[in-house]
């Protein structure tokens, strides 16, 4: 394998994240509920794997704040177990979320990247991001909510504050304004220098003075490769946990390096990327790892740091190792208000409505967009996810069932054919009936579709009309639903003793017809027609009889 070798650009950008990514692995290790050196060994393994394998020069594949409150609501929602399983079992998903994402693409299946709509993850992000930034509160003011739920969490929250650490409060605010600031020089590793002035604090002892509790030891040196090992019952239902995980993560990981790549007219590589994202996955959880993927927040910053090669997250690799073998002690007495100002401050760009406004604009997808986040704040963050994604399919499926059937005619001095309902000038054909199904026919709208067309027929049969032509370019295959519909109509429209032809056929639909070999339908009347040439030829076929009857 040929190493990707630094250029100068890369060095600066490799030092520039390794002082975002190091505080950020941490941070993000709280929310997922797991140690802190969890999240320094996912970096590690995230870094490495891409880094190697990947196919974006600019993607940074770390801990995520959204795949760490997915694998906290996953492991929390299992349930009579000791905490050590429980752990075992977090760690078992990742490593199982690593091998979907492997399998899936060697089995090329980067194709279904889009399996998530947009609106869903627009407003699953912005509902992810405010229950992330409640649940760090408590964190910096040193209380402990009694409930999980974000609703009861939140009141708990509130309803405690006589209790708040007002030193700790402060300190988070303060380093989320020095964020701010800093981050108006993209060079500077803010979080890096926050995290260092925290420290220094907690060395002069104003910390403890303060009631602040630092983040605690770091086991890096206990992490030793090992595989989980669970009973049969608890494999079955990683595996089921795992699959929510791995959608999240390729989702939010597909979504940042394709974002990227367009930006700079770069190729993208989905099947690549999977393979890349699962073996990153797979050595976080040999390590005891956290799930990792393609953050936006952290590729950008690559970006904008002037990275020019995937060789700047193997520099930052190597930062971050000599910055935990040097200053792991140090790391121990970070205050842990601040690392709740980190995950605020990397969350923040998510807080904003205006994500979801085009959806209002456009008066498209608006509920699945706000369904996604009511779900998240209602439900939590898995059951959330799932929901919005069921909310997502069914709009969708409701959307193809409705039978619409748009009846064309063609244009004035045109071979054209279009839809009369928009299209006032173009005349209908005299006693032909061309109907084009508005949606692909699949098991939900077949029936109903051509139920719509057959009320059609029977409505100007005693109007003089001969003959019927189906305009399929709407559906580029068919299932089995589908080509029973289609022959049951075809069968009434020989008993009827009208001629149909089907028109703008794919091919896949006329080798499927001509396996099936309807006899109501033969191979002549779904010839790779246009409308045109059907009616031209349903017209001659028609002036042939009347010539032969004379």
């Amino acid at each position: 394998m040929r190493l990707p070798m630094p250029a100068g650009a890369d060095w600066v950008a490799g030092l520039s994240i390794a002082g975002l990514l190091l505080p950020e692995a941490v941070a993000y290790a709280g929310i997922a509920g797991v140690p802190p050196q969890a999240g320094v060994m996912a970096l590690f393994a995230g870094l490495l794997a891409y880094g190697l394998l990947g196919s974006s020069r600019f993607a940074i594949v770390s801990s995520t704040s959204s795949s760490a409150a997915v694998l906290a609501a996953a492991t929390a929602s299992v349930l009579h177990v000791s905490d050590d399983l429980r752990h075992l079992m977090g760690v078992a998903m990742v490593l199982t979320a690593g091998v979907i994402f492997v399998v899936a693409g060697l089995a090329r299946l980067g194709a279904v990247s889009q399996f998530i709509a947009k609106p869903v993850l627009r407003g699953f992000a912005l509902g992810l991001a405010l229950t992330i930034v409640v649940k760090q509160l408590p964190v910096a003011v040193a209380v402990h909510p009694a409930h999980s739920d974000f609703l009861r969490y939140a009141w708990d929250l509130l309803s405690q504050w006589r209790l708040w650490n007002l030193h700790g409060l402060a300190m988070m605010l303060a380093a989320l304004l020095a964020l701010r600031l800093l981050g108006r020089w993209k060079a500077l590793p803010g979080a890096l220098l926050v995290i260092a002035a925290g420290i220094g604090l907690d060395a002069l002892g104003y910390c403890q003075a303060w009631g602040i509790a630092p983040v605690g030891t770091l086991a890096i040196g206990g992490s030793r490769p090992a595989l989980p090992s669970l009973a049969l019952a608890d494999w079955l239902r990683v595996g089921q946990l795992a699959m929510a995980l791995a959608l999240i993560l390729y989702a939010e990981s597909y979504s940042s390096i394709r974002s990227l790549a367009l930006r700079h007219g770069d190729a993208v590589s989905p099947n690549r990327d999977l393979v890349a994202l699962g073996v990153a996955n797979a050595l976080s959880a040999l390590f005891q790892g956290m799930p990792v993927g393609a953050g936006y927040s952290a590729s950008s910053a690559n970006e904008v740091a002037g990275a020019r090669s995937k060789a700047a997250g193997l520099v930052a690799c190597a930062v971050v190792g000599v910055l935990v073998w040097q200053l792991l002690p140090w790391m121990e007495r970070i205050p842990e208000p601040l690392l709740a100002a980190i995950v605020i401050h990397a969350v923040a760009h998510t807080l904003s409505p205006a994500a979801l406004r085009p959806y209002f604009a456009w008066r498209r997808d608006r509920l699945v967009a706000l369904a996604a986040f009511v779900a998240v704040i209602l439900l939590g963050v898995l059951d959330g996810l799932l929901l919005a994604i069921a909310v997502s399919i069914a709009m969708l499926l409701k959307r193809f069932a409705e039978p619409r059937v748009s009846w064309l005619g063609q244009l004035p001095h045109s071979r054209d054919y279009v839809d009369t309902a928009r299209h006032p000038e173009a005349a209908s054909v005299p006693n032909v009936l061309i109907a084009r199904p508005e949606a692909p026919l699949f098991f939900g709208n077949a029936d109903a579709i051509f139920a719509a067309i057959r009320a059609r027929i029977e409505a100007q049969r005693g109007a003089g009309l001969r003959a019927v032509v189906l305009s399929m370019e709407e559906s580029p295959d068919l299932d089995g639903t589908s080509v029973e519909a289609l022959a049951d109509f075809a069968a009434q429209m020989r008993q009827w003793n009208l001629p149909l032809v089907l028109a703008r056929t794919k091919d896949a639909v006329r080798e499927l017809l001509a396996r099936v070999d309807m006899a109501a339908l033969p191979a002549s009347a779904y010839a790779a027609w246009s409308v045109d040439d059907a009616v031209a030829a349903l017209n001659g076929a028609g002036e042939s009889e009347t010539a032969s009857a004379g």
